[in-house]
């Protein structure tokens, strides 16, 4: 930890009191022979999930930096951290639905910085309650990974928008009943002055939405059509033609939210550590150096992550910093895959053993060391370097952004 950070953490105080805290509360919500949701069977995982969620509501934990009267508990960064790496040790969820990632790390944090007052009061206890179940719609069959390239379209219709277009590639899109996108409503403007962030209810007349299996036998995603689908005019964060402005700001945060993402790789390391002596190859020179490479770039990643949230805990915004974060991380993670399916050898080859217990990022705690779950996390692997913004987007943005250097061209000349 950075001199600031311990300065930090020492004037607040009462952490190691925090942790304690956390602890007792761990020790009373969790089953006395837990060993990680990921060691739970399929159906006894599904049974713990919501009375655990009911736990974090009480507590405030599944919302932790957020203001109490928004079903949060108030924590400053530095309880936040102890909280993120107790969770960890335990192999226990902060966010138990599917759509809990997508509503409470990226959609919650835009309507406290960008939301009126009534949005707030409306939307932040129905997200943490879990009556909403969010999706991000950002993506588009046309539009890969540019933003402001997309052909959905919202007009205004008395007190309502009226939607039409596609949006795909939305994280567990089919076990949510609302959806935040990014829509062109002036049809005049070029560019990021023509898109606005409206709040669309999935439930309704004029909305498809089909799930799609990835190559991991897995239906992690599902893309959504509208054909006049409404939501009404207050349902706009930001103001209309904000929408740009708006969505920056969240894939900052979808990007910094990887900040815990260190804490999950170590158990990731663990279990191949593991895997490499189960296959007598601990010895082997080779592969301890590509283990000790993978511990050392864990430990950057820690600090990266430091480094992030005592900026999130001064009141900066994230920046194209946060690109940084999410391009190592990714390519981490397909060094990480890598070294397992070389450890696993042919075994690699044939799915034996327990699945992976998650759809998306690293496995937590008590995930089985079996070639299928291992085959299921390289596979993910691939696909982390594109969504949430492919590596080449991260490259150009620290390329024009950070670094300074001249811009892409953009096809037919056209600047976002």
């Amino acid at each position: 930890m950075t001199t600031q950070a311990v300065s930090t953490a020492a004037a607040e105080g009462g952490l190691e009191e925090f942790r304690e805290q956390v602890r007792s509360f761990l020790a009373e919500a969790l089953p006395e022979d837990f060993r990680g949701v990921a060691a739970l069977e399929p159906t006894a995982r599904e049974r713990f999930l919501g009375p655990w969620r009911e736990a974090l509501v009480r507590t405030g934990y599944l919302a932790p930096e957020w203001p109490v009267e928004y079903g949060g508990a108030g924590l400053s960064e530095a309880k936040r951290i102890v909280l993120d790496e107790e969770l960890a040790r335990v192999g226990a969820p902060l966010w138990p639905l599917p759509t809990d990632p997508i509503g409470m790390a990226l959609l919650g944090p835009i309507v406290l910085l960008w939301g009126t007052p009534e949005q707030k009061r409306e939307l932040l206890p129905r997200l943490v309650a879990g009556e909403h179940r969010w999706a991000q719609g950002f993506s588009e069959p046309e539009a890969g990974s540019d933003l402001f390239n997309l052909r959905t379209r919202a007009v205004r219709d008395g007190d309502d928008w009226v939607v039409d277009g596609h949006k795909v590639w939305q994280t567990q899109g089919h076990h949510a009943n609302w959806i935040f996108l990014l829509a062109r409503t002036d049809q005049e403007a070029r560019n990021r002055d023509a898109l606005s962030f409206l709040l669309v209810p999935l439930d309704q007349p004029g909305v498809v939405v089909s799930p799609l299996r990835t190559m991991t036998g897995e239906t992690e995603f599902a893309e959504v059509r509208f054909d006049g689908a409404r939501t009404a005019a207050a349902n706009v964060v930001g103001a209309p033609g904000r929408g740009a402005q708006v969505a920056l700001s969240l894939l900052g945060l979808e990007r910094s939210s990887l900040g815990v993402a260190h804490l999950h790789y170590r158990a990731e390391l663990e279990r191949l550590v593991e895997l490499a002596r189960t296959q007598g190859l601990n010895a082997d020179l080779g592969i301890r150096r590509r283990l000790a490479e993978c511990r050392i770039k864990i430990e950057m990643m820690r600090m990266m992550s430091l480094q992030a949230r005592e900026q999130a805990a001064a009141g900066a915004a994230p920046g194209p910093e946060s690109s940084v974060f999410k391009l190592f991380e990714t390519t981490f993670d397909l060094q990480l895959t890598n070294l397992a399916m070389d450890l696993l050898g042919m075994a690699g080859t044939v799915t034996t053993g327990p699945a992976s217990a998650t759809v998306l990022g690293p496995d937590p705690v008590g995930t089985p060391n079996s070639s299928a779950a291992w085959q299921a996390a390289y596979l993910r692997s691939r696909a982390a370097v594109i969504y949430g913004g492919s590596s080449q987007i991260q490259r150009s943005t620290l390329g024009e952004q950070v670094l300074g250097l001249p811009r892409e061209p953009r096809p037919g000349g056209v600047r976002a």
